[in-house]
């Protein structure tokens, strides 16, 4: 069966690179579609070979590429699957990448260091991507990076609808784990009508991935505390500021968290006492043995695919988040 779904004179093409074929699947079924067969190899020294089993050509194709593990193999192969469409006489190439890789390096902190997200952006425009789709971008600046629109999708509604059911807003206070995520943590204040406290941290630039909590702003004692983050790597920072939670008189810590990176050592930081509960949604894999028992991962499925159908029927990605995006 054809996996090139037609609306009139219009073809919807889904593709999927070896990152993560699962997400890419539901994401088909979601629309009612199927993924175009990709043959897709790595050979002996390493170079990356795509090609699709059907023709393309005046098709609207969407390339769907989890960057997970090993993450620059996983930016080769959709990079070069853009291409292999580019040349395959495409009419337009959406690049979806639930999350984007590289999007810590947005700025230059200190001289002499690149800007990686941007190099990013380029190399896919460079490739013969006409459009990016990404959910939660680390920075919102990443947007202008690529020559083209960027639609920028929000795992919010997913995690809310999550939360309002589990929570109660009259116990509850919203947290910003650092002064970089307070604007967000400031929207789901205002969603979950509770208030919000944030965490003053300082970082040692010369340290990855290591975090000292200085205060607290906002009352947290005998509350239910709601942490708020765009990504889990390590889970030391948002563990760290758990801890600070709980030391002053948090009643209990909920972590919320769109990309479950989950690098070592995530599940043991995140399987600490100060933790009552994790939940992320699937941007990324999450294999067996990063589970746990605090975890729970929502589907984000749905809402890519909604918004897949909103670009292919000419519709408003951002409708979908009630003109936030």
């Amino acid at each position: 069966m054809s996996g090139i779904k037609v609306n009139g004179q219009k073809k919807l093409v889904l593709v999927s690179g070896r990152g993560y074929p699962e997400l890419a699947e539901r994401i088909a079924s979601e629309l009612g579609s199927e993924l175009v067969h990709t043959d897709a190899r790595t050979f002996a020294n390493g170079e990356i070979y795509a090609r699709f089993d059907e023709s393309v050509r005046g098709c609207d194709a969407f390339v769907i590429q989890s960057h997970t593990h090993p993450i620059n193999e996983w930016v080769m192969e959709q990079l070069i699957m853009v291409d292999a469409l580019k040349r395959a006489s495409a009419k337009r190439i959406t690049v979806v990448a639930p999350f984007y890789p590289y999007s810590r390096q947005d700025k230059k902190g200190r001289g002499r260091e690149p800007i990686s997200a941007r190099l990013i952006a380029d190399l896919f425009k460079a490739a013969g991507a006409d459009r990016i789709m990404s959910v939660d971008l680390h920075a919102a600046q990443i947007q202008g990076f690529f020559d083209g629109p960027v639609d920028h999708l929000f795992a919010m509604p997913v995690l809310l609808e999550h939360f309002r059911e589990k929570l109660d807003a009259d116990t509850l206070t919203v947290v910003s784990p650092d002064m970089g995520r307070v604007r967000v943590a400031d929207i789901w204040s205002d969603k979950l009508g509770a208030p919000l406290a944030i965490i003053h941290k300082r970082r040692d630039p010369l340290v990855p991935n290591q975090v000292s909590v200085h205060e607290i702003v906002g009352d947290v004692k005998d509350r239910w505390c709601l942490l708020v983050d765009d990504m889990i790597d390590t889970g030391r920072t948002i563990a760290s500021a758990a801890e600070a939670l709980k030391l002053a008189g948090a009643r209990g810590v909920v972590i919320a968290a769109t990309h479950a990176i989950f690098s070592d050592p995530a599940v043991e930081m995140l399987s600490s006492d100060f933790i009552d509960s994790v939940v992320v949604t699937d941007t990324l894999p999450i294999p067996a043995e990063k589970r746990f028992d605090k975890l729970e991962v929502l589907s984000i499925a749905p809402l890519i695919a909604r918004a897949i159908h909103e670009v292919f029927e000419d519709g408003s990605v951002t409708s979908m988040f009630d003109g936030a995006a």
